[in-house]
């Protein structure tokens, strides 16, 4: 996971949020997998990119020690901004549309430890990005390689703030192949608001309502 000081990203990379409208499915074809909702940690539920000394509205710090991380033997802890209502509405998200909550982020398991708790989630899966997550490459984010595999067809709507040029290009195909994408920008000074998940439910919901 990448500290708030040092933190690399594409700062004028155009956005990669679109709304991809889902494939209609064929009929007497079987039903598409159980869609899945993807969460990064920075930017999203962090938003580290806050004026250092102004906390945004609402949000709570926390100080943590993440294993594998400059902060796990040191007496200085990360300092981590977390909204208490965030868990909630991911949760309800995920009822109101049958999805599946999945961590991908660089945080990887450290969020289950760490922050699910202080957020009122269960254990959630967890994308294994290798350490390749904010290395980003030919226009694309360095997740997407971990991303694409572990999502096969499943549709998914991706929450992240580091969406490259390519990502949405690369969300129009996969959509085209049959497999609804979406992906919604979240601006990293303000982390996630109601109305990223609003688009989320409303693709989820279009998804499922063109099922046979």
């Amino acid at each position: 996971m990448a500290a708030q000081q040092t933190r690399h990203r594409a700062d004028d990379a155009p956005s990669a949020a679109v709304d991809t409208p889902p494939v209609r499915a064929v009929e007497g074809t079987a039903p598409l997998a159980r869609p899945a909702i993807l969460v990064d940690v920075d930017g999203p539920l962090n938003p580290f990119a806050a004026k250092p000394e102004r906390r945004p509205r609402g949000y709570a710090t926390h100080r943590l020690h993440p294993r594998d991380s400059p902060w796990e033997h040191t007496s200085r802890p990360l300092r981590v901004w977390l909204h208490p209502q965030h868990g909630r509405w991911l949760l309800d998200l995920a009822e109101d549309t049958g999805a599946e909550l999945v961590w991908a982020t660089t945080w990887e398991h450290e969020a289950n430890r760490l922050l699910a708790p202080i957020l009122g989630l269960p254990s959630l899966p967890v994308i294994d990005f290798d350490g390749q997550g904010q290395r980003h490459h030919g226009g694309h984010h360095g997740k997407l390689p971990a991303v694409a595999e572990w999502a096969g067809d499943r549709p998914i709507a991706w929450l992240d703030d580091e969406f490259q040029p390519l990502d949405s290009s690369w969300a129009r195909q996969r959509t085209a192949r049959g497999a609804p994408t979406l992906l919604v920008q979240v601006d990293p000074r303000a982390g996630v608001q109601p109305h990223h998940l609003d688009r989320i439910r409303r693709f989820l919901r279009t998804w499922e309502s063109q099922q046979p």
